[in-house]
């Protein structure tokens, strides 16, 4: 019997994550609040009555996929924040990093820019909320830097929130430039570097 579940408990996971992928599939080209469950559905093979055995609408599988591209997100934020710093040469490192992940998730990434400030309402919570999350988490990182010596935790979370739109903005430009030349991809570069080192540049003189 325990087989048996645990047979069904694999297909229903693998059936919902199916569901997950045909919806980013589907939302290169539109937006979640026009994304009907049908559409989904039939890209997937099922019934439309096998939606709700996963998600209670498309707002609920919205933001499924917010924890799903978030969650590819995490480490590049992390090694971003871990490269970032003064000199030219990690300001370059977390640009090249920024670049790497889009590439790598485009579609992930089209998804949060898109409905970061879409029509879907739960959605935009849930975007908002876990970017407060990476803001905090990038906070701990930046207290632990020397340069950080006497910052308040206001001023190093006011920071961090920089950083954090600044990868976010910078991910989109990279996706924007995607099918572009690769003189307008290093442009996007060189842009994101001149803007993280502007960041920078007020970081040390913030206290002065």
């Amino acid at each position: 019997m325990s087989h048996t579940l645990g047979i069904r408990q694999v297909q229903k996971q693998k059936t919902r994550q199916a569901l997950l992928d045909a919806a980013l599939g589907l939302l290169e080209e539109q937006s979640l609040s026009s994304l009907g469950l049908r559409e989904v559905t039939r890209a997937v093979g099922v019934a439309p009555t096998a939606f709700y055995r996963h998600f209670r609408s498309t707002a609920d599988l919205g933001v499924a996929l917010v924890e799903e591209a978030l969650g590819s997100l995490h480490p590049m934020i992390g090694d971003t924040v871990s490269a970032a710093g003064d000199s030219d040469e990690r300001i370059t490192r977390a640009v090249d990093l920024i670049a790497r992940h889009v590439a790598a998730h485009p579609a992930h990434v089209r998804f949060i820019a898109r409905e970061r400030h879409g029509g879907v309402q739960p959605v935009r919570k849930e975007i908002s909320e876990q970017l407060a999350r990476f803001a905090e988490e990038v906070k701990t990182e930046l207290a632990k830097h020397p340069e950080s010596a006497g910052w308040s935790d206001d001023d190093l979370l006011m920071l961090a929130g920089l950083y954090v739109d600044q990868m976010l903005m910078t991910a989109s430009l990279f996706l924007e430039a995607q099918e572009s030349s690769a003189q307008e991809r290093d442009r996007v570069a060189r842009v994101a570097a001149r803007q993280m080192r502007l960041i920078s540049i007020g970081r040390r003189n913030w206290l002065g």
